[in-house]
């Protein structure tokens, strides 16, 4: 295998590494969603409970000893729970906004990737292509078709590599973004649930 890659020319040692990069940013991202699921699992529902009973101190310590997402913005929710309803909301949204970031960590280099994988590989083509015409040139136009085809086929390979690393990339990120968007809408839920808590303790 290492010695068919090695036909593709020296490009095809960053595409690899363009798939080592994307390999390891997904597997990263998946560890810290299982873990998410694990820690913040019925946090706003128990935060809510709490808060319904007046326990406000019993509400935020179990927010803060969730050790998640939903814990760090209800965390902030309960302390300014008590000022004005609009300070609230920005402090809510803030919150829900910076967790949704440290979410997205990493998840546009995947993008990033998905794009430069298949464009190195067609350099490497390109570069390949003006290789195997500039062997003809010196041959004086006298080459066989089959060290015609050798020096193309070795040449695409690289483009291969690169759209191979590409679409698997591409579709991991799409699924983490696809996963964000549901943990934010989670989030959102759960500040509803904790703006509706604190509306029937009043």
């Amino acid at each position: 295998m290492l010695e068919f890659l090695s036909k593709g020319g020296i490009l095809v040692i960053p595409i690899l590494l363009c798939s080592v990069l994307a390999m390891a940013i997904f597997l990263e991202r998946i560890i810290r969603f299982a873990r998410m699921r694990s820690r913040g699992r019925q946090i706003d529902q128990k935060v809510a409970s709490f808060l319904m009973e007046k326990k406000d101190e019993e509400a935020k310590r179990a927010a803060q000893n969730s050790d998640s997402p939903m814990g760090r913005v209800l965390t902030q929710a309960i302390e300014v729970k008590n000022r004005e309803r609009q300070t609230l909301e920005t402090v809510i949204i803030n919150a829900i906004e910076r967790e949704v970031q440290n979410l997205s960590s990493y998840i546009q280099t995947l993008a990033t990737i998905g794009n430069i994988a298949p464009l190195l590989g067609l350099l490497g083509t390109v570069v390949g292509m003006i290789k195997a015409f500039m062997v003809i040139q010196q041959m004086g136009g006298k080459v066989n078709a089959a060290v015609l085809a050798g020096g193309i086929w070795e040449a695409m390979l690289t483009t291969a590599i690169g759209l191979a690393v590409a679409l698997p990339t591409m579709v991991a990120h799409s699924y983490l973004v696809a996963r964000v968007d549901k943990y934010e809408a989670r989030l959102q839920n759960g500040a509803v649930t904790f703006i509706k808590a604190i509306s029937n303790g009043d």
